[in-house]
């Protein structure tokens, strides 16, 4: 199962907003930020986690969803939120703190949600798995259609929501599917030096379900694994686990000075950056042309400036709404 070319263009647009609304985030987040750097400083104070280089794992996936199949990604949220279908407006909104946000600003950019579209996040390591399985079994009890796919990162798979969660779906056959966005550092700490397996999707024969391998962040082989396991659970035949080998190109969060990166690693991921390679394959292969990526590029840079245009402009919101919305 192939993306066609409606598809591939929808990926490739995608992929670029992701990678435009980040850098646009990353430039704005530094302002005020400098000489020293102070996290408080600014106008997008606190953490800030961008996901460039990981846009083929949301792409991949999502590319088979609809607004009815229900999301949860992690504190790395942005490409996947896109992907989804969230208001980017709204969402550039929430990441500045301002009133005409999705969450009125409370949430920031770690706890994006978008009801509209089922799409929620969460800053805490694997705390969306246990919903995505809630919500499939929600789905099943109910008779009703649609999936529950979790984003995580392959750190998470070490901590016990991981394992409560898989073995849960597998338990009840529910229609969810685990997507593990594997970039090899768990903050600062490798992979290798933390997980007893090379690869989670071993993993999932512990809990009787599919485990699938994507390598080398490969858009097309997310699109296939995904479709595989997605209609799987449409069938209604159980939960799935995919584990994708994706790069992030930035730090952990702006600021990280990544010196527990051995030498050479930023640059040679650097040079497998998967937009770049995306675009020349759709190119050589006759997927796309030259005036179509043209076409493509100035859409989605439009739709960023328009998000950024709209967060700047909007107002916060008053102080004394602080507490409204909160149950205390």
């Amino acid at each position: 199962m192939k993306p066609d070319t409606a598809q591939w263009h929808w990926m490739y647009e995608h992929m670029l907003v992701s990678r435009f609304f980040e850098e646009a985030i990353e430039a704005i987040y530094m302002e005020g930020k400098t000489p020293a750097f102070n996290m408080a400083k600014g106008p997008i104070p606190g953490e800030m986690h961008l996901s460039n280089g990981q846009e083929p794992c949301a792409v991949g996936v999502c590319a088979h969803l609809t607004a009815d199949d229900i999301v949860t990604a992690t504190h790395r949220p942005h490409h996947v939120a896109i992907a989804k279908g969230v208001d980017l407006n709204e969402m550039a909104a929430e990441i500045f703190g301002k009133e005409s946000g999705l969450s009125g600003g409370r949430g920031g950019h770690m706890h994006i949600f978008d009801g509209r579209v089922n799409f929620s996040c969460s800053g805490i390591i694997a705390q969306g798995m246990g919903p995505a399985v809630g919500a499939a079994l929600s789905r099943k009890l109910q008779g009703k259609p649609g999936v529950a796919v979790a984003f995580l990162g392959e750190g998470a798979a070490n901590q016990g929501a991981f394992h409560e969660a898989l073995n849960l779906a597998a338990v009840w056959q529910l229609p969810v599917v685990f997507v593990i966005e594997d970039n090899a550092w768990g903050i600062s700490v490798a992979k290798c030096q933390s997980t007893a397996v090379d690869r989670n999707d071993k993993r999932a024969a512990a809990y009787g379900m599919p485990g699938h391998f994507v390598a080398d962040n490969d858009p097309q082989a997310v699109f296939e694994a995904a479709g595989i396991a997605i209609e799987r659970a449409r069938r209604g035949e159980g939960p799935s686990l995919i584990e994708i080998e994706t790069y992030r190109l930035a730090g952990h969060f702006m600021g990280d000075a990544e010196g527990y990166r051995p030498e050479g690693e930023k640059a040679t991921l650097l040079a497998k950056d998967p937009i770049p390679r995306l675009r020349a394959t759709l190119l050589q292969g006759g997927q796309l042309t030259e005036q179509q990526e043209e076409r493509l590029r100035a859409r989605a840079r439009q739709k960023v400036d328009e998000a950024i245009a709209f967060a700047r402009e909007s107002a916060y919101p008053a102080p004394e709404a602080a507490l409204d919305k909160v149950f205390i």
